[in-house]
């Protein structure tokens, strides 16, 4: 058994980590929800039933890009582990996947606030793709709306990046891909902004104590990441 396949084959912990970073979400897509709300006409925007598919291509154009992020991260994990060869390739990114998602997690639960800086790393990515979503509003149509989701998927943000981490560990392009996805599907219970669940993860996001609670989960999917043979779930590869 590969022992990096061992952990990452469970796309569940990256659902997890979604659904924990939605914490950070609420306070960060807050206002890119409403921007893209405030754009629609009234009768859409007053409207539920109206507004609902609006929303859902909005974070589906978002969780697009997440995967397509993911795709990426699982092509450079072969580029940046050729040079050291497969097996000590691999362990060197652990050790980095693992620092990036402890710092995740330090930040999430108030103990580690510089991890915010790590954010700067995608500044200058987003600075050439911000202009394309502003010339999407006001959002009109459903593929607008999507597309304004995927802009707004490359938004700089740690927790993004603490689950790139994650998925550059996966082995491949496909499974690092498949494992944005489910963080993306983990962090649409808050930035939905519809149903019991967003009031419930807001009233969590304002406890001190269930965040550091989440964060010592983070830390602990990092050290998994790190040492996978202590993860219980893991699968079985002949």
């Amino acid at each position: 058994m590969e022992f990096h396949l061992a952990f990452t084959s469970s796309y569940f912990v990256a659902f997890v980590m979604g659904l924990f970073s939605s914490l950070h979400c609420i306070g960060m897509c807050g206002s890119i929800i409403g921007t893209l709300t405030l754009s629609l006409k009234p009768e859409i925007r007053n409207n539920r039933r109206s507004l609902l598919p609006y929303v859902l291509n909005y974070n589906f154009g978002r969780i697009t890009s997440y995967m397509l992020a993911g795709l990426l991260a699982g092509f450079l994990q072969a580029v940046l582990i050729f040079p050291f060869g497969q097996e000590y390739g691999f362990r060197i990114l652990q050790y980095l996947s693992a620092a990036v998602m402890a710092g995740a997690g330090l930040y999430l639960a108030g103990w580690f606030p510089r991890f915010a800086y790590i954010e700067k790393a995608g500044s200058r990515l987003w600075k050439l793709i911000e202009p394309y979503g502003r010339k999407l509003i006001p959002v009109s149509t459903h593929t607008q709306a999507y597309l304004f989701g995927m802009v707004w998927g490359w938004l700089p943000c740690g927790l993004v990046y603490a689950a790139l981490a994650l998925a550059a560990t996966t082995g491949n392009s496909v499974t690092a891909g498949i494992t944005m996805l489910a963080f993306g599907l983990g962090t649409l219970p808050s930035v939905l902004g519809v149903g019991i669940m967003t009031n419930v993860l807001t009233k969590l996001s304002q406890m001190h104590r269930f965040k550091q609670v989440t964060g010592l989960l983070l830390i602990l999917i990092a050290l998994i990441a790190l040492f996978p043979e202590l993860y219980p779930l893991r699968l079985q590869h002949l």
